[in-house]
């Protein structure tokens, strides 16, 4: 598959890219070479390679699903201009 001028514009349009007239052709050159990369890499075989979400192998670290408050009150409310009981306390706004 070759790539033209007039399919360049028309990808630099989709794009929302303003490329210059002149433009042209060297962007269409740089398609062509993505797309040879593209076909090199379409004629190796990966069938007995595993698919992987990370070039390192590892397991996240999970924690047990429990509910809990956290144990950060102090902290949080250490930041409040007035807290009082242990909550947040807000000037009264309804008569």
């Amino acid at each position: 598959m070759s790539i033209d001028r007039a399919t360049a514009a028309k990808v630099a349009k989709l794009a929302r890219i303003r490329v210059e007239e002149a433009d042209l052709p060297a962007l269409a050159d740089e398609f062509n070479a993505i797309l040879g990369f593209i076909e090199q890499l379409q004629e190796l075989d990966v069938s007995d390679v595993e698919p992987m979400t990370s070039v390192t192998p590892m397991r996240l670290p999970r924690r047990e699903d429990v509910v809990s408050d956290g144990n950060q009150q102090a902290a949080v409310l250490s930041n409040a201009p007035d807290a009082r009981e242990g909550f947040f306390a807000v000037p009264k706004v309804v008569e």
